[in-house]
Parts: C-alpha cells; sequence; structure tokens
C-alpha cells in the first residue's frame, strides 16, 4: 500500500465508542504503519481527549443530534445537519480520505453522508446488539459492517459483507486475553497477587461500571457474609457509592472484613471495595466469576476473556442490556437474572454455590472463551486496509 493512503476514523462520545475506534486505529497503524490515520469527534466526547493521548491527529465538528420530538433542535436541526456535513466534506477532501471507518456516536452520522456524497468508501463497527441511529444510516452505503452480535439490525445494500468480528479490545483487555490464553492460571495468580489477593482462594468480582448499579451494590453487600465464607470478593461501587456499600458489609458480615485494593493491604479483609479500580484487567484475570451490568462493551470484554458472569442488565430503555447478555448466555457463557429479581436472597440462594462448584465454573468460562472473539481489532484493521487500496487502485 502506497504511504499516501489515508484512513479517516469518526465517532465517539463515550468510552463504548472511543475505545473501540482507538483499538482499531492502533492496529492500522501496526499493519501499515505509514498510513495516514485521523479521527473526526466531537469537541465534547471523550474522543476529545483520549484521541490525542493515542497519538492520532483530530479533526472537530459540531455534535448534532437527530431529532426525537418536534421542538425548537428538531427545527434547526436541518441547517445544522447541512453545516455539519459540509464541515466533514471539507476535512475528508483536506486528508485525501480513502476510506472512512465509523464506530457509531454523534460525529459518525455527518461523516457517513459526507463519505457517501463524495464517493468515499464506508467501513462501520457495530458493538451493541441493536444497532443506533447513527450506523442504521451509514449502513445504507457502507461496504463492510463488522459487529460484535449477529443480526443488529443493519440493512445494507446487496453486496455489502456483514460479519461478527467480535470488539476491539482495549490494549489492557487485550493483553490478558493474551496472557490467559497462554497460561490462565499464571495470568490469575499475577493478577490476584498484584491486588493482594491470595490466588488460591476463589474471587468474586462485583462491578456496576463507573457510576455503579444501585441494585447489585445492595444485594451484594447485603450478602457479605455468606459470599465470604467461600470466595474473597472485589467489589467496585462506582463513584460515591462507597459510603453505602461499606455501612452494608459491616452490617452483613463486621466491618473487620473489609479492606482496600492492592498489595499493600493484603491479610487486611476479604472483602475488598473500593468506588474505581484503574487497572480492572487486573481484576478480570483473577476473577472466577463477575457479577455485572451487561453493556455491549462489559459483556464483548468478559467474553472475550472466557469469564463466566451473572449478568443484570440496566432496567430502562427497550431492554437493550439483554439483548447484549443474551447470545453469550444462550451459548453457555454466562447467567442472566433481571434487575428486580436479583437481590440479596438470590445471591445467597446462588452465587456461594456457583463459586463452590469449579467444574460448573470452568466449563461456564470454556463456553464464554468459546463465544467471545479476540482478534477484532486486528480484522477490523485488514478489512479497512484491504478497501482502501482498492479505493486506490
Amino acid at each position: 500500500m502506497s504511504e499516501e493512503s489515508s484512513i479517516v476514523l469518526a465517532g465517539g462520545g463515550t468510552a463504548g465508542h472511543v475505545n473501540p475506534l482507538l483499538s482499531i486505529a492502533s492496529s492500522i497503524r501496526r499493519l501499515e504503519p505509514k498510513a495516514s490515520i485521523s479521527v473526526i469527534g466531537t469537541e465534547v466526547g471523550l474522543e476529545r481527549q483520549l484521541v490525542p493521548a493515542a497519538g492520532f491527529d483530530m479533526d472537530t465538528i459540531e455534535k448534532v443530534p437527530f431529532p426525537r420530538s418536534i421542538n425548537r433542535a428538531a427545527f434547526a436541526f436541518p441547517a445544522r445537519w447541512i453545516r455539519e456535513v459540509n464541515k466533514v466534506k471539507t476535512i475528508l477532501t483536506e486528508r485525501h480520505a480513502d476510506v472512512l471507518v465509523g464506530v457509531g456516536g454523534y460525529a459518525s452520522a455527518p461523516a457517513y453522508y459526507a463519505a457517501h456524497k463524495l464517493g468515499i468508501p464506508i467501513v462501520i463497527h457495530e458493538q451493541n446488539a441493536r444497532a443506533g441511529m447513527a450506523n442504521k444510516l451509514g449502513a445504507r452505503w457502507a461496504q463492510f459492517i463488522g459487529t460484535v452480535y449477529e443480526n443488529t439490525g443493519l440493512k445494507a445494500p446487496s453486496g455489502t459483507v456483514i460479519e461478527r468480528v467480535g470488539l476491539p479490545l482495549r490494549p489492557a483487555i487485550a493483553d490478558v486475553a493474551r496472557s490467559m490464553e497462554r497460561n490462565r492460571a499464571q495470568a490469575r495468580r499475577q493478577g490476584a497477587e498484584r491486588l493482594g489477593l491470595d490466588p488460591s482462594r476463589p474471587i468474586l468480582l462485583v462491578t456496576g461500571g463507573s457510576l455503579g448499579a444501585q441494585s447489585l451494590n445492595v444485594a451484594v453487600a447485603n450478602a457479605a457474609g455468606e459470599l465470604l465464607s467461600r470466595a474473597q470478593v472485589i467489589h467496585l461501587t462506582g463513584k460515591g457509592k462507597m459510603g453505602q456499600v461499606r455501612q452494608l458489609v459491616t452490617a452483613s458480615a463486621g466491618e473487620s472484613v473489609l479492606s482496600g485494593i492492592g498489595s499493600d493491604q493484603r491479610g487486611k479483609g476479604d472483602y475488598h471495595a473500593a468506588e474505581y479500580l484503574e487497572r480492572i484487567d487486573q481484576a478480570f484475570a483473577c476473577a472466577d466469576l463477575v457479577i455485572c451490568r451487561s453493556g455491549a462493551g462489559t459483556v464483548a470484554e468478559i467474553a472475550a476473556l472466557g469469564l463466566p458472569a451473572v449478568y443484570v442488565p440496566l432496567p430502562i430503555g427497550n431492554g437493550e442490556q439483554r439483548f447484549n447478555a443474551e447470545p453469550v448466555v444462550e451459548a453457555g457463557g454466562g447467567f442472566l437474572v433481571p434487575d428486580d429479581r436479583f437481590t440479596d436472597e438470590w445471591v445467597t440462594g446462588h452465587v456461594p454455590q456457583l463459586l463452590a462448584d469449579g467444574d460448573r465454573l470452568a466449563q461456564v468460562a470454556r463456553a464464554a472463551w468459546g463465544y467471545g472473539i479476540r482478534d477484532a481489532a486486528q480484522t477490523m484493521a485488514s478489512r479497512v486496509l484491504d478497501i482502501a487500496g482498492k479505493a486506490r487502485r
């Protein structure tokens, strides 16, 4: 491929969009170091900080959400849409783009339309079980669509390839996956020791994401006494939720069981609680069972690592999180529990027994690993570079 080849990626807003985008971009750079790579994002999304930090050029446009009701914003939408599409056309022209790669999010929709109008090939990655509006628009003109799930609802032209490629993993998660593939026991031991846990005993990881999950926090903390009879617990409470969890754990099992997270915390208690863990990859490496929400990225990462999980979908919207977890659960790689059924009674009635059944956990882990995909970033990068090469010929 010529050193003048130019790949432009678009999307962002949340970590769920930005992380896959950066993983694809990094894999393109590894496969074709001379390719020009840039990103189109917005000033208000996480991409504004993360893209330059990853070493990629970034062009910004205004956030133009699709109107969902008739209001003042809806009447202003057409003019704003045209303005941002024209801005993207200028960016794509000045970048001499050979292909546009979109991952969804606010910046993707005008980028898809502009690329279509300029005759630039479009490649899409869709991480959700039910596709969002931006990728539904872009799918009309895409040459290749990579997905994490089957049957995402994307409708593409005849001849467009739609392939389940998996989620492009964050570098830290990809590193853990490689370590687990080489020697799962060693990866588990190293992760446990780095977090100050005993690798010879079962480990339960509980996480509701950066903001936490109230129902998970309450049910698990109330069941602390029973859980600690079988395992050590890593509980990531989410921002601002540590106080409640500490209070409930103390009532259930006593204050002495509480501990922080880290090698300096060894021996200070088996209930390791923190609001957030920067190196969650280490917790994934040593976890024997995970209790979590079922956001698309969470499910894809946990399956890729072959971790047994109890998925408790967020009970809002159209049930999108349930759709994310269902394929993994149907493959035998986890358990699905509705939020209103996930109580401390459910936890005490199921989780300790599961943690005590190593054979069952191993069976579920194998099923999760079999469903998960670990080379999505490389696959996407290869498809992008192939389409870019054809566009230049």
